[in-house]
């Protein structure tokens, strides 16, 4: 047993005990045919051989290797197609010597056949586990050992580690001898450092700042969780689509003549990281002009397809924006029953006025139909999860607008590491075949950690979430949280595609036990929701349910309970039966100017579908969100509120409205709107009715931007009040019944880190009641609008 290895590196590296094995092997050929064409009339010189002799073979068989040859048993050849023979035999891969040597009427054929592997392992390496590295591998055991495909290995390895930031990375491949002509094969790993990107620039922005144009990028600079973040890992691949990143932001905000010239990437003088720049030339900013349409196909108005255009001229160019115009359009078309329409849209430029006008042509598209749809690559997703994607199916009319955005589509499921949708001509040229190629990612996840809440204490979360559970591209989710005054069990289930339409089933079980920190009692709550939602409209999104809620109010031993809680306490468990509806108009993806959105959501419950009570419960919100001084500051406005009309049943704390910090700011949990003070105690009792109304504007610090780290001011003003249908008891001392608005200020610090954007609030209560329970300082994971 010995080691054998490669003595240069993998990318010139040869295997030393074959190499000399077939260069002994060449010479025996080179004297061979020497001895065969001693002459330069050798071209002429044939040769006959009634029998052909195979020595050293033990796994390959003589016809396999006569056929490989390509010789015949008595027919003539030449020292040319002896010598076409030899190549034949070398390039099969499957010997590491050959040998060719006529005797007479006898050609003996010598091989030394490569040994078989017995096993494949890997030394060395830790950032990268024996899993992965062998799913770069293309050796695989038990079969032929060959040299060329080893150092392809190394090389393969060798980029895997450059993708993950560690380009100085190295890779040998060696082999253990075995018996029975078996070798080990061993890749030997020298993982090198992390090679990161220590700062990214740019040249030639005005418009925006390179804090503005980093946030765009998908590679970050290397910061405090370096360790945990892999994007700030110099990967050249995401260099270049961090170019059309770029050219994307730049052309959704009219710059249409944006070009990037160079992006630079240069090693520091200590070789551990990046300066990576990016040349940008900016140009002008261009807005709509007129916006027309025209149409070559009878019996199609343009007027009424100019009808369907929501762009404005005036607004900032964008090429989405005359996407979803164009959308619109052909949406119309299939509604009419007209077929093949094609809308191409020209562009007209204006230098003068910084314009484009557009004039959107209508005509007959080319009779192209889809002929079926390839999906290949996913092993766990099933075929009609990435089908559903397409709204063209087999025999549909051919649309590469739509093939284009059913790509996207797929892309944005988040299961594939990439996803690739082309198209070919069919079997006839009125025929295309849609190839999709993708390569899946793991979807699943286990988390263990902890939970803080201001009002339920600290506590462990654990929990199980699957976004592509058995590849139908169903989400699961269980969740096991215990905090010091609260434990929550929940099982959350949505499928996106009810019957494969446009629908989407939710499932959700909760069970709840709470000791409330702001109330004098505890709790014990059962919930089952299931859900339907489906679009009502480019922007709408409408979500049916049913709830039931099973909760029971228990008096807590250390605590004193007021009159009203221990009259809900007395009315013992209660269950609400409800059906209700929501519906949400959402601008942020899909609006017309990409640096503003707005989120406007209303919903009623409706209880009485058996249950103890009956109730209309109805609640509204309104947000506002608009990026200002080159999008380095974000303004926000929300408006928020909600109305309980009670009709039967014991209308209690649990069932109000309780205010806490998610939705104004400054006060804990129930710490504003009416209270029970009677008995020596000070339950809070929330409201049928509240609003909320708040402002705030998040901006940088001028720290590091690896730091992730901003900061925002606030201000929030609301009230919590009404207490009708109430059942209030003789001698029962309640206070702020008919409310009063509060009003709060503060300051925010925003810090991205890799376990979620957490939220630091300081505040300071401008206006507020005695009896109020204010919380100046609060941590709260954030949660994007």
């Amino acid at each position: 047993m010995h080691n054998d290895r490669w003595n240069k590196p993998t990318e010139t590296a040869v295997f030393t005990p074959f190499a000399k094995s077939l260069r002994s092997a060449s010479f025996c050929v080179m004297l061979s045919v020497a001895w065969l064409v001693p002459a330069p009339h050798a071209d002429a010189q044939s040769y006959q051989f009634n029998t052909v002799q195979i020595d050293g073979n033990e796994r390959i068989g003589d016809s396999a290797i006569l056929s490989r040859a390509g010789i015949a048993r008595g027919r003539a050849i030449s020292a040319g197609e002896l010598n076409d023979a030899y190549q034949n035999l070398q390039a099969s891969g499957l010997f590491e010597s050959v040998a060719l040597e006529p005797r007479g009427g006898t050609l003996v054929i010598t091989v030394v056949e490569f040994p078989t592997i017995n096993r494949i392992s890997f030394e060395g390496n830790a950032r990268i586990d024996d899993e992965a590295l062998a799913s770069v591998v293309d050796s695989d055991e038990r079969r032929v050992f060959n040299p060329t495909q080893a150092e392809k290995d190394a090389n393969a390895i060798a980029q895997a580690y450059s993708n993950d930031g560690r380009i100085a990375a190295r890779v040998q491949p060696k082999v253990i001898r075995r018996d029975q002509n078996r070798v080990d094969l061993v890749f030997e790993v020298f993982e090198g450092d992390n090679v990161e990107i220590e700062r990214l620039s740019f040249v030639g922005n005005r418009q925006y700042s390179d804090r503005r144009l980093r946030r765009v990028l998908g590679t970050k600079q290397a910061g405090l969780f370096r360790r945990l973040i892999k994007r700030d890992t110099f990967v050249p691949e995401r260099i270049e689509a961090d170019q059309q990143m770029l050219r994307d932001f730049y052309l959704s905000r009219g710059y249409v003549d944006m070009r990037i010239s160079a992006a630079n990437a240069q090693l520091t003088e200590e070789r551990d990281g990046y300066f990576v720049q990016f040349n940008v030339q900016e140009g002008q900013q261009f807005k709509f002009g007129e916006l027309t349409v025209t149409s070559t196909i009878n019996g199609v108005n343009a007027d009424d397809y100019r009808g369907v255009i929501k762009t404005k001229s005036g607004a900032v160019y964008s090429p989405s924006l005359v996407e979803t115009d164009i959308a619109r359009m052909e949406r119309k078309a299939i509604r009419d029953g007209v077929d093949f329409l094609r809308v191409e849209p020209v562009v007209t430029r204006n230098d003068r006025d910084l314009t484009l006008n557009v004039e959107y042509r209508i005509s007959r598209g080319p009779r192209v139909f889809v002929e079926r749809i390839d999906i290949e690559g996913n092993t766990t997703t099933l075929d009609r999860v990435v089908r559903r994607q397409f709204d063209s199916v087999e025999g549909d009319p051919f649309n590469p607008r739509e093939i284009r955005e059913s790509a996207e589509r797929i892309r944005a499921l988040g299961y594939f590491e990439s996803a690739e949708v082309n198209a070919r001509e069919g079997s006839s040229p009125e025929q295309v075949v849609v190839d999709v190629n993708v390569v899946e990612q793991p979807t699943g996840s286990l988390n263990f950690g902890g939970s803080f809440s201001s009002s339920d204490g600290i506590g462990v979360a654990v929990s199980f979430a699957e976004d592509n559970f058995l590849g139908r591209g169903q989400k699961l989710k269980l969740t096991v949280s215990t905090a010091e005054d609260a434990q929550r069990y929940g099982f959350n289930f949505i499928e996106p595609s009810l019957l494969g339409r446009d629908v989407a089933f939710g499932l959700n079980l909760d069970y709840a036990e709470t000791s409330s920190s702001y109330n004098s009692f505890d709790t014990e709550r059962i919930v089952f929701q299931p859900t339907l939602s489906f679009p009502v409209s480019e922007n709408g999104r409408l979500s049916l349910n049913y709830t039931y809620d099973d909760l029971e109010m228990s008096e807590r031993d250390d605590t004193t309970t007021g009159f009203v809680v221990a009259n809900d306490i007395a009315a013992g468990r209660q269950v609400t039966s409800s059906i209700g509806y929501n519906y949400s108009y959402d601008t942020r993806r899909a609006g017309l100017d990409p640096t503003s959105g707005v989120l406007l959501q209303f919903g009623q419950d409706f209880a009485g579908l058996g249950g103890d009570t009956k109730f209309v419960k109805t609640t509204a919100k309104a947000i506002g969100e608009k990026r200002i001084f080159n999008e380095e500051v974000t303004l926000r406005a929300t408006l928020q509120g909600g109305a309980l009309a009670w009709s039967e049943g014991n209308n209690r704390v649990s069932d109000r409205f309780l205010i806490g910090p998610s939705i104004m700011r400054g006060f804990e949990t129930g710490g504003i709107g009416p209270r029970d003070q009677s008995n020596g105690s000070d339950d809070s009792l929330g409201g049928n009715l509240f609003v909320v109304g708040s402002l705030e504007a998040e901006f940088p610090l001028g720290l590091p931007e690896e730091y992730g780290i901003s900061g925002g001011v606030f201000y929030d003003v609301g009230n919590v009040w009404n207490l009708d249908d109430v059942e209030i008891p003789l001698g029962s001392s309640i206070v702020g019944e008919s409310g009063s608005f509060r009003h709060v200020i503060g300051v925010s610090l925003f810090w991205d880190t890799p376990v979620g954007p957490l939220q630091f609030n300081v505040s300071k209560a401008l206006k507020k009641e005695d009896y109020d329970e204010e919380q100046k300082f609060e941590v709260t994971l954030r949660t994007d609008f």
